[in-house]
């Protein structure tokens, strides 16, 4: 077999890191993806005079997130719904079921565990060892990858070191790296330039040249070449997301202009397909310069793309369920194209396995081949399904991946159970509703410090503004009574960060408001409760839950009860008043009072920065500011909120109630009640609402067996609004 890899630059350096290691990965033939270490020589193509045709898959996975293992490390558990170990087992049968198959990861590969982190920070990988997540893709000889922009996290050095050595970028050098250590596939992106070389700072695309199994008119099995051009597309968001890193370093160039740069290139240059593996989604909202998500305007807008390999939205398409994500005009979710390009995103984490079988066409007096869009079927195939009762199943796991980690996640497991400091007290997200802000006043100190060091060094336009953090009780008792935030006092090790923020994929993102905006921020978290009438004789349940007290009509989650922990805000939550409206003042009341700044009356036209997540910067800005709005994000991060809080912990050291958990910004309007108000929490834990000074809450019954549809899981409190 002849094999074949060109690009626009020298194919020898970083893309090629191994040679030997590419032979195997990239072999194409009629058994296609042989697992075998030795791939068989390729068949000497036979003379052909007739029309033929033929099938090719191309197989993607995207946004693996170092989610090579089905492990959850923080909680020291297996998860079966994530991992690489079972992607392998859609891959493999994938390949059974087409011979004919290209594999391709669509980036944001080597960061978002622990396993990561560790091989990146907490023991810095060197650089005559090749990155275990590259290890564990190597055991299935993957063709192509692009870089998703969570490849910049770790900074140019280490994504030099671990793609081979080679980036001709400021602040690298070139020759820490070896080719035989790097990911043992190409790796394409072509909109990142390095201001340096003003070239992309790896190669652009790649033409994979192949020999397939075809089939003549008349019925004979022959072997075709074929060349394969692959571009890679990546999110210019990084420039934001890791300026600190980047900035003047690279630049980025806009997705759809980019795509229409290089597929005339690749075609002039032989290839009979073309495929896009773009780190991105999309979105039909409109085009402009340089956004994230550009794949519905690359296949709309650029000619000569036979496909379309999508990620970084953590989405599916197609998805033929009853409500699609991307349900727009132009997105066929039934055909699985989008502007009649045939496109594939496998969501996120290893659960999915995106396919586009091609039917391909030869035309033997051209000696050309062509696609059959008629017959080209797309899908998203999963590592869980149904089983006839019900229950949710998984494939198995493949040997070959867990054995390529092993090390790596024994060394993990017992860094996650090492020290990180010490507490003198119960961090419990237990009363977080009434006040308790143990759980979370460290949260917010760690953000706070984080964004406020990053405004001074590198937001010198925002240094005058004040910056401030609002966290929530992510745990807050809704999956059941044992679902809450609750770190013993003692040695605190790696996992408890994993306790003091639940969610490993929220990233830092800080956004600027006005005193009014925080107004309506407040307004909005307040929707956590009911509306109590003081008036009322009988029971009343405060926490608008479904799980611990809700009244007929809606339910709000604790995660969004964001609130302050400083000394500087100051409020007060008046729960006779009903839920404010935001879109229409006049419907709703006002909960919040006595809103205060360093002892003043908020001043609505001051500014102020606001540390938070991706997930409320980026999503809750229609309900906390109003239908249409958005946030004004002056900065996303990169890092996890739990990797902030981790850090800061090591930092500190020594964790006490006195200066991280007792500073609360906020409390009730005091109110006297004629009956009484009650909640749901952990049972028999007053003693935690005692410790933090909740002197107003009581035990008014020892289990919730047959009240407000309990079933004694929990326990049920009274609270006083009057103290």
């Amino acid at each position: 077999m002849s094999l074949h890899v060109s690009g626009s630059r020298d194919p020898q350096r970083h893309r090629l890191p191994s040679l030997l290691a590419l032979t195997a990965t990239l072999a194409l033939t009629a058994c296609g993806g042989s697992d075998n270490d030795t791939p068989a020589p390729a068949p000497t193509p036979e003379p052909v005079v007739q029309n033929a045709t033929a099938q090719l898959a191309l197989l993607e996975t995207t946004d693996l997130h170092y989610y090579a293992r089905s492990y959850n490390y923080y909680s020291d558990k297996e998860d079966k719904a994530v991992g690489l170990e079972r992607t392998a087992t859609l891959i493999r049968k994938a390949r059974t079921d087409f011979p004919n198959n290209l594999l391709v990861d669509n980036g944001d590969t080597i960061q978002g565990t622990v396993l990561g982190t560790y091989e990146a920070q907490v023991a810095p990988l060197p650089a005559t060892q090749q990155l275990s997540m590259y290890k564990a893709m190597a055991t299935l000889k993957y063709d192509a990858g692009v870089l998703g922009n969570h490849e910049f996290n770790f900074g140019l050095p280490y994504l030099s070191q671990i793609l081979g050595g080679g980036l001709d970028v400021a602040g690298v050098d070139p020759k820490i790296g070896t080719k035989d250590k790097g990911p043992g596939f190409p790796i394409v992106t072509a909109n990142v330039t390095s201001l340096k070389s003003n070239k992309p700072l790896v190669d652009p695309y790649v033409i994979l040249e192949r020999n397939i199994t075809a089939t003549q008119a008349d019925g004979k099995s022959v072997t075709l070449p074929i060349k394969i051009g692959v571009i890679g597309l990546t999110t210019p968001g990084i420039l934001n997301w890791d300026k600190d890193k980047l900035e003047g370093k690279i630049s980025t160039q806009d997705g759809r202009d980019t795509a229409a740069k290089y597929v005339p290139e690749v075609r002039a240059k032989g290839a009979d397909l073309v495929f896009v593996l773009l780190h991105g989604g999309m979105s039909a909202n409109g085009y402009f310069a340089n956004m994230e998500n550009p794949g519905y305007y690359i296949t709309k807008e650029v000619p000569g793309i036979d496909g379309i390999v999508m990620g970084h939205e953590h989405n599916t398409f197609p998805d033929r369920s009853a409500n699609p994500f991307y349900k727009f005009a132009g997105a066929d979710n039934a055909k699985g194209t989008v502007n009649g390009v045939p496109a594939v995103m496998a969501s996120s984490w290893g659960k999915g396995l995106g396919v586009i079988n091609y039917a391909l066409k030869w035309d033997a007096a051209a000696k050309k081949w062509t696609v059959d869009t008629a017959k080209t079927d797309v899908q998203v195939r999963t590592t869980d399904s149904k089983d006839a009762a019900g229950k949710t199943v998984y494939v198995d796991s493949d040997p070959a991946v867990i054995a390529a980690v092993q090390e790596l996640h024994d060394k993990t497991r017992s860094y996650v159970a090492s020290p990180i400091g010490t507490s003198d007290f119960r961090l419990s997200s237990m009363f977080a509703d009434v006040g308790n802000v143990g759980a979370l006043q460290i949260v917010n100190q760690a953000q706070q410090e984080y964004v406020a060091n990053y405004v001074k060094a590198s937001l010198p336009q925002y240094a005058n503004l004040p910056v401030l953090s609002v966290t929530a009780p992510f745990k807050a008792g809704y999956s059941d009574s044992s679902d809450f935030t609750d770190v013993a006092a003692g040695t605190m090790t790696v996992s408890a960060a994993a306790d003091l923020y639940l969610y490993d994929n929220n990233t830092i993102h800080a956004v600027k408001v006005t005193g009014a905006q925080i107004k309506l921020w407040l307004e909005n978290a307040a929707n956590r409760f009911n509306q109590i009438d003081p008036t009322k004789a009988e029971d009343q349940w405060l926490l608008n839950d479904s799980k611990t007290g809700v009244q007929p009509g809606s339910s709000f989650p604790g995660y969004n009860f964001d609130v302050f922990t400083t000394t500087d805000i100051s409020y007060e939550i008046d729960v006779t008043q009903a839920k404010y409206n935001v879109n229409d003042p006049a419907k709703g009341g006002e909960r919040i009072k006595n809103l205060r700044y360093k002892g003043q009356p908020m001043d609505n036209a001051q500014q102020f920065i606001v540390a938070t997540n991706n997930y409320r910067a980026n999503s809750s800005a229609p309900f906390i500011l109003g239908t249409g709005k958005a946030f004004d994000i002056v900065w996303a991060s990169p890092d996890a909120n739990r990797e902030v809080v981790l850090n800061y912990v090591k930092a500190k050291k020594t964790v006490t109630r006195a200066a991280n958990g007792a500073t609360s910004s906020w409390r009730f309007a005091k109110v006297a009640t004629t009956g009484k108000v009650l909640f749901k929490s952990a049972k028999n834990e007053l003693a935690v609402a005692q410790a933090a000074g909740l002197t107003n809450i009581s035990v008014d019954r020892a289990d919730d067996t047959g009240v407000n549809g309990g079933n004694g899981s929990y326990g049920i409190y009274r609270i006083a609004l009057d103290q």
